[in-house]
């Protein structure tokens, strides 16, 4: 006697998507553009205080430094005698140790002569912006909060 098997229909499935290798995809495009991201200061983070409409009634004690940035990224300082002094020429470089360097020497001898460290920055029209936020960040590192832009230079200096 031969038994007859009924034959049971084969489940339907749903077909379906793994997505755990989606998952997996997102989670390392996550992780490598986190650790690629270079953290750049804006200028919002930098404390300095713009100067007042009125002129102040007191003339500084010290001479303020005038840093002069050229289109080409040079940075000179024109001195007390009149004379340019080149002190940063490579434009690729984020970091002015030169000038870093000697806007410390003016803060300490302003800090010495009881008055404050005055800066006058002078930018070339056709200068590029992230030039003059690197010198911002050096008087930034410098605690040089009195900083004035300028586009005239005085003939006396």
């Amino acid at each position: 006697m031969a038994r007859h098997k009924k034959m049971q229909p084969p489940e339907e499935d749903e077909p379906g998507l793994d997505i755990s290798s989606l998952i997996d995809v997102c989670f390392l495009l996550l992780i490598y553009f986190l650790v690629t991201t270079q953290i750049v200061r804006k200028e919002q983070e930098l404390s300095t205080s713009l100067p007042s409409v009125a002129p102040s009634e007191t003339p500084p004690e010290l001479a303020p430094m005038l840093i002069l940035v050229e289109a080409n990224g040079n940075i000179s300082i024109k001195g007390e005698s009149g004379v340019e002094e080149l002190i940063e020429s490579n434009a690729d470089s984020r970091v002015l140790p030169i000038l870093s360097q000697r806007l410390d020497l003016h803060k300490s001898v302003a800090d010495t002569s009881s008055s404050k460290a005055l800066v006058q920055i002078r930018v070339d029209g056709e200068a590029v912006q992230q030039r003059v936020i690197d010198v911002l960040n050096a008087l930034a590192g410098a605690k040089i909060t009195e900083i004035t832009f300028t586009d005239l230079l005085d003939p006396d200096a």
